[in-house]
Formats: structure tokens, C-alpha cells, sequence
């Protein structure tokens, strides 16, 4: 007899075999679509002594500075205001550049200015640079409604056409402040009568070939987005399939470079199991009922989470919110009877570092919550940095197969990065299975000589399939110590894995 493992948890009797492949390491540092940009200062004048400077974004809060003088010897000292109160000084002669790197303390904006001085000559030159952090931190928001196309809120009423895309304005829309980096929405497909997918990106960006949701007909889906918001302060939301195609956006917070809540990411850890009595009372949620439950110490404002719905009795959606807070018109997990469903959450927690969660269907439900981050005003957290989504898994393609079963794919990562945000997929199902993400504690060399030890098979899933079904659910996880994500196969069954990069946190 073969073990069915459970659909909301990963626990295995029987030490799992040694399967793993290995993927391409991924490095935010290559190409443009990481990010990085580069400021520079006004040409200089025609004079004898004259300076050029060039910024270039090398972190979430740092820059590598090129100087380049233009004069004969001696060597001559620079004097380098960063615009955060410090200086320092570098030493050139000639037609030279030098380089230095500076990490700001705060993210923002920042005017760089440089000065030379030739004593001899009695004469000096000046210049300046206007620069942006590439990082963001996280202000919780909502959870609020920008958008339904059913009622007509945030866009025109009436379904998203196949193959078009409707826009959905954020920056400077209600109380979210103009300027802003990214948003967490949580976006729903409904009303569906075909297959398709749901792409977000932001206004004025290429669309990307990275999808956020996969629907079939008659279903109703939401998954959990980090988007990256255009210059115009929108973002775009594209329905990949042949039929219209209904879109809610709820946002629960956006990234600013200003300083608000820097990312603590952890081991996904189980906060809340209804069929066990973990951090609440056992047995199903009542519906209509809910449950209120401690997940983040003083200083959290916000939390990320990985909510399941499991044994739910009739067709139903789960709300998470603050504690304290009436429940809002918005839904986070949306569950037919019978099913088991996954889905990512940010919310901002109540003053006590409690949230509730709310049955919004008439009948019980299971409820599990695992936590997997901690936003918070405390020093030490990582800020966000958006990238150009992009693919860094597709089983489908590889020549060796698909997803191992009851195996784990290896995802290298830079070791720079605190934590990685990612969209997960999972296709051409062929039984029921689960997804779950954790940290690798072996290296990539351990790995190429042989002698990497077999990871701990993890506890808690991320997203759930069952036979026939395309899934997709936003991972936020940290990396282990040599920066490598394991992506389990949970399941006896093949399946396809894709996996799409959206952004990074970093603390430097």
C-alpha cells in the first residue's frame, strides 16, 4: 500500500529518496530587468578642471559612485558629499575615474555633490547627481477594493476582453501616496467561461510571458500579486484567455522608498491548524464564524502568510484581516465544497499583533495558517526591489522530465538576498499532490561532489493540486545559507513545475 499524502500537510513516514535537479543559479546583479539603473550628472563644461559623475544603483540602499576627472597632475583630492550628512574623499590625477561604493542608512532620494580643488591652479570644479534607492519598504494598506469590473470600480463595468488587458491606477489613488515602487494586491478571476491565465504588470513595461493566475471555466481563482506599479502610477492586468473575463484587485499595502516596514523572512511556520487545535479552538470554523489569533510581536506592522482552506463543507471564501477591525466586503481563499485551497496573504495585523479570520461561506470549514514573514518598523529588515518578471523553472521543457516525484527541484539563488518573491505553478497534474518551498541547508559544491546531505522533508504546503488541475500560488522564501530553495513535489504522481521571479528583499 502506497502513503496519499494529505492535501493541507507534508508529513511522511518514510525518509524521502534522494531526488533533487538542480536549476540554473539566478543572480539579481545580471541585465537590466533586476532593476539597476544608473543616474548621471550634467556634461561638464569645456574648462581645465571639470568632473563627471556617474551613480550606479549596486543595492536595495546603495550605489557604486564613478568619478571622472579631467585634469593633468598632480593628483588631486575629491571631496564627495553623499547628501546624508557623511563625506568622504578620493585621490586622482590625470584623465582618470575612480570608483566608491556608499550604502544609505534610509531609503529616499539623495543628492550627491563632488568637489576638486587645485590648489596650485587655484582653481576647482563641481558637480552633482540626483539619485533614487532601488530598495522599498512596505506601508500596510486596506485591505481595500481598487478594483471590480463587475460594478465598474477602478475601471470601466463589464468584463476584461480576451486577450486585453484593463489598467488600475494605485499610485495616488485614495490614501496611497504617488511615487510608490510596487503593490500586494490580492487579484481574483471570476466569472469565468474558458481557460486562461491573468498577467500583472506595471504600466509602460513589455507584458511578460510570467502569468500570476490560471482558470478554467466556471471556476473562481485568486492568487496574491507583488507588482511592480508603472511611472504613471499604474499597472496593467492582462486576461490570457479567449473569452471575457471578470477582475477583482483588493490591495493590502504598497512599497515606497520611504522608510516604513523592512521584510524579516522565516521558515514557514504553523501558526494556526483548526483540525488539531493549533493556535485556536479544534474542529471547523463555523460558518459565518471566525477566529482571532496572536502571529506577530510589537513593531509588526504586517505580516505574510500562507492561508489553506481544507474540508470545507459548501462553497465559500476566507477573509483575513487586522484585529479589531470589522471584517472588510473583500476575500482572500475562495473554496468550492470539497475542495482544498492555497493561497498567499499580506495583511496588516491590530495593535496587538493579532489578525481574524472570517468563514464567509454558511457551512464549517478547516482553516490552516502558516506564517512565513514578518514586516516591522525595527531595524534590520530587508526592503523590496522589483524586478521584470521572469522565468526560472519549466519542468515541461526540460529533457530530463517533469518534477520529480516525491522529490525536490534545487533553485540556486545569489547570496546577497534575503528572501525571493516568486509565483509558483503547477500543471499537467496527474493525481493529487502539494507544493511545498524551503530553505536548502547544502551548498551548490556539496551538491557537485556528492556530498550534500538529504534535506528535511518540510511540514507545510504551499499550494495543492489534484488530478487535471493548473494551480498557481505566490511563494515569499528565504534561501538557505548558500542560497539555494528547495521546491518539493509533495505528491506520488508527475507533475510540471514553473517558476516565475517577481522581486527580492535585501538589507544592504
Amino acid at each position: 500500500m502506497g502513503f496519499i499524502p494529505g492535501t493541507a500537510q507534508a508529513a511522511d513516514p518514510v525518509k524521502p529518496a534522494a531526488q533533487a535537479a538542480g536549476a540554473p543559479a539566478v543572480d539579481p546583479a545580471e541585465g537590466v530587468a533586476a532593476g539597476f539603473g544608473t543616474f548621471t550628472s550634467a556634461a561638464p563644461s569645456g574648462a581645465q578642471l571639470s568632473l563627471f559623475l556617474s551613480a550606479r544603483m549596486s543595492s536595495a540602499h546603495g550605489f557604486e559612485l564613478t568619478t571622472s576627472l579631467n585634469r593633468g597632475t598632480p593628483p588631486l583630492d575629491t571631496t564627495i558629499d553623499w547628501g546624508d550628512g557623511t563625506t568622504g574623499t578620493v585621490v586622482a590625477s590625470g584623465s582618470s575615474e575612480t570608483r566608491t561604493k556608499h550604502i544609505y542608512k534610509e531609503l529616499g532620494e539623495y543628492t550627491i555633490k563632488a568637489t576638486v580643488v587645485d590648489p596650485v591652479l587655484g582653481t576647482h570644479a563641481t558637480n552633482e547627481v540626483q539619485v533614487k534607492t532601488l530598495g522599498s519598504e512596505f506601508t500596510p494598506y486596506g485591505p481595500t477594493r481598487l478594483l471590480d469590473t463587475r460594478s465598474g470600480t477602478g475601471a470601466v463595468k463589464g468584463k476584461v476582453q480576451g486577450y486585453s488587458s484593463t489598467r488600475l491606477k494605485v499610485a495616488g489613488n485614495g490614501g496611497i501616496p504617488t511615487g510608490v515602487t510596487a503593490v500586494a494586491l490580492n487579484v481574483t478571476a471570476t466569472n469565468t467561461t474558458s481557460g486562461g491565465h491573468v498577467s500583472v504588470f506595471a504600466s509602460g513595461d513589455t507584458r511578460p510571458t510570467a502569468s500570476n493566475i490560471n482558470f478554467e471555466a466556471g471556476q473562481t481563482v485568486p492568487n496574491l500579486v507583488i507588482a511592480k506599479v508603472g511611472e504613471d502610477g499604474y499597472v496593467e492586468l492582462y486576461n490570457g484567455g479567449w473569452e471575457p473575463v471578470d477582475l477583482i484587485a483588493d490591495v493590502t499595502g504598497y512599497f515606497g522608498r520611504q522608510e516604513a516596514g523592512g521584510y524579516a523572512p522565516q521558515a514557514p511556520a504553523r501558526v494556526v491548524d483548526t483540525r488539531d487545535g493549533t493556535g485556536t479552538q479544534r474542529g471547523p470554523v463555523a460558518g459565518q464564524g471566525t477566529f482571532t489569533v496572536k502571529v506577530a510581536q510589537p513593531g509588526a506592522t504586517a505580516v505574510a502568510l500562507n492561508v489553506t482552506v481544507t474540508n470545507p463543507q459548501e462553497a465559500g471564501h476566507l477573509t483575513v484581516h487586522p484585529a479589531g477591525q470589522a471584517a472588510p466586503t473583500t476575500s482572500n481563499v475562495n473554496f468550492t465544497a470539497g475542495q482544498t485551497v492555497a493561497n498567499s496573504v499580506i495583511v496588516p495585523v491590530g495593535k496587538d499583533g493579532e489578525i481574524t479570520v472570517r468563514n464567509g461561506a454558511w457551512a464549517p470549514s478547516d482553516v490552516i495558517v502558516d506564517l512565513v514573514g514578518t514586516y516591522s518598523t525595527a531595524s534590520g529588515g530587508a526592503a523590496y526591489v522589483p524586478v521584470t518578471p521572469g522565468r526560472t523553472i519549466d519542468t515541461r521543457s526540460w529533457p530530463n522530465g517533469p518534477w520529480p516525484t516525491r522529490g525536490y527541484i534545487r533553485q540556486a539563488f545569489s547570496l546577497e538576498q534575503e528572501a525571493w518573491v516568486l509565483n509558483t505553478t503547477v500543471t499537467n497534474t496527474r493525481g493529487t499532490g502539494f507544493l511545498s518551498v524551503a530553505p536548502d541547508p547544502n551548498s551548490s559544491i556539496d551538491y557537485a561532489h556528492g556530498t550534500a546531505v538529504t534535506p528535511e522533508r518540510p511540514v507545510s504546503s504551499t499550494l495543492n493540486w489534484t488530478a487535471g488541475k493548473t494551480v498557481a500560488n505566490l511563494v515569499q522564501t528565504r534561501t538557505g545559507p548558500y542560497g539555494i530553495v528547495d521546491l518539493w513535489n509533495q505528491g506520488w504522481d508527475a507533475a510540471d513545475l514553473v517558476v516565475d521571479i517577481f522581486g527580492y528583499y535585501d538589507n544592504e
